[in-house]
């Protein structure tokens, strides 16, 4: 423990951090290159059926009555701006779980990364460097076929496409900070099928909150992901406010920050041992 404590000591310059992340980056994109086809679905095809089936198709049942809940626009623009802040949520999850094991109990590539100058908060900053570039290309994607589909209706749609970044990175930082801790993945699927499905189908994509039950509404407005739908969804309408927005991204901010506390604390612990 003597020469992690000096190795931890040992002061850099300000800026080294952020260039030693940068490295960190560099070989998950070298990864990627090699894996990137098997993310297709998942990332990209996944949704974009999600939004022409339910847009499109049960959407020309929902459009014949305009119900005043979803604002009196089509089904289609309702729901694709959640659509895009879930994608961003999915590809975070699927990025923050199986990967950051892997890498710590499998390949071990990260233990190879302590070997080198970086720090484990280099390293994790790396990835969550990575994790924001798959969210912006994926988001983007959607967003660009959201357009194309007649699903946007305003400029400041635009700007729902760092909203569904920050989404995705508050719950990648939560996420990975705690599943570097982890020693087997059995408790991943209780992320995916008890946190991320249930968020899915009550966060306000499908249908509007004030449909839930009235007890079950604050826990639904408490949750990350409806700040993400709720931004998004108003940008795209062109419906935003100033309150609103800071609150949404506030919330998220904040999220973020605590995630990236913890990662940096728990990323040291699982790495220096």
């Amino acid at each position: 423990m003597a020469a992690v404590t000096t190795r931890e000591a040992i002061t850099r310059p300000p800026l080294a951090g952020a260039v030693f992340a940068v490295r960190e980056l560099r070989f998950w994109l070298t990864n990627y290159r090699r894996t990137w086809r098997g993310s297709i679905y998942s990332s990209l095809l996944n949704p974009l059926l999600f939004l022409g089936a339910l847009g499109l198709g049960l959407g020309s049942l929902v459009n014949q009555h305009r119900d005043a809940a979803i604002g009196g626009v089509s089904y289609l623009v309702f729901l694709a701006p959640g659509l895009l802040a879930a994608t961003a949520m999915t590809t975070a999850v699927g990025e923050s779980t199986y990967p950051v094991l892997a890498s710590v109990k499998w390949v071990k590539t990260y233990q190879a990364a302590t070997a080198s100058p970086l720090r484990p908060a280099d390293i994790f900053h790396g990835h969550m460097l990575f994790v924001a570039l798959r969210l912006t290309m994926n988001c983007a994607i959607f967003l660009a076929v959201s357009a194309v589909l007649g699903a946007v209706h305003s400029y400041w749609a635009l700007a729902s496409l760092p909203v569904a970044v920050l989404t995705g990175l508050a719950f990648n930082a939560t996420i990975e900070s705690w599943a570097i801790t982890r020693t087997r993945d059995t408790s991943f699927a209780v992320i995916f099928r008890f946190g991320m499905i249930p968020l899915f189908l009550f966060s306000g994509i499908f249908f509007p909150i004030t449909q839930l039950p009235g007890w079950l509404q604050p826990i639904a407005y408490a949750t990350p992901l409806w700040h993400g739908v709720a931004l998004c969804r108003a940008l795209t309408l062109g419906a935003v406010t100033l309150g609103g927005a800071l609150i949404n991204v506030g919330y998220l901010v904040g999220l973020t920050a605590i995630g990236v506390a913890a990662g940096n604390r728990s990323y040291r612990r699982r790495l220096y041992v």
